[in-house]
């Protein structure tokens, strides 16, 4: 592995775990795709710092668990907004 590589994996690891970042939004700060953000975790990690990995695991199976939830309260939001009467004053 590339040491450019090597050190955006351990950045990459460091950021998720300080701010609890979803992959979508740490492939939006590094500029970079998902993809590479989710191989950065799961496999090259897993390979430069092991006990890192657990912890970024732990991060995202939190954002995993969590993200049914945050579907379904924007759901939500979106039917109530459209169930509004609208409440212009003539």
């Amino acid at each position: 592995m590339k040491d450019y590589i090597r050190a955006r994996v351990v950045e990459v690891a460091n950021y998720t775990i300080a701010t609890e970042a979803t992959i979508r939004t740490t492939a939006k700060v590094f500029g970079v795709s998902k993809s590479t953000i989710h191989k950065d975790i799961v496999e090259r990690l897993l390979k430069v710092n092991p006990q890192l990995h657990e912890e970024v695991e732990k991060v995202i199976l939190k954002n995993t668990e969590e993200r049914n939830i945050r579907g379904g309260e924007a759901t939500k939001e979106k039917y109530m907004r459209m169930h509004v009467p609208n409440t212009v004053n003539n």
